[in-house]
């Protein structure tokens, strides 16, 4: 039996959709039903990438609800970012987000991301995403799991 069969035979498998979350933030203007995104790395110890990454996997696909991980942050309508800002990235994260054009939509995933988590207070840290730039959407967890991602994705795309 080729591989092909059995795509055929079984089908897609993703986690089944939940309904529409309740709470909604408005997405900016001209973003209707999709959100490009582009992700930075403030200063996090990879777990919330490793959820990003399973969100935006084929298990829970979270691209299914018109979120899409971008590479230029001028191409994206948002900014998806994790971990604390530290003092090396502090600058970086403040130019992607200049070149993120307006209206756009600030996400902050993770502990680290949205109150500084276990990092707070270090000798290298700046602060939480949004001592540094205005957020929009805080996703807690330490780290969060996809599903609690997709659902704040759902939350500004609405779908």
């Amino acid at each position: 039996m080729s591989w092909i069969g059995k795509i055929g035979r079984v089908g897609r498998i993703v986690e089944p959709a939940s309904d529409p979350p309740e709470e909604r933030v408005a997405p900016p203007t001209g973003v209707c039903g999709s959100l490009q995104l582009r992700h930075v790395d403030a200063g996090s110890c990879n777990g919330c990438e490793l959820e990003i990454t399973g969100a935006f996997s084929s298990v829970y696909d979270a691209e299914r609800f018109g979120a899409r991980v971008v590479a230029s942050p001028r191409h994206a309508d948002g900014l998806i970012a994790t971990g604390v800002v530290t003092r090396n990235m502090h600058q970086p994260l403040l130019n992607t987000l200049k070149a993120v054009p307006e209206p756009r939509v600030v996400i902050a995933v993770g502990d680290c991301a949205c109150n500084g988590g276990v990092f707070a207070q270090g000798y290298g840290v700046v602060g939480s995403v949004a001592d540094v730039i205005p957020v929009d959407v805080q996703v807690p967890g330490c780290p969060p799991t996809p599903q609690q991602i997709i659902t704040a994705l759902r939350t500004v795309t609405g779908r």
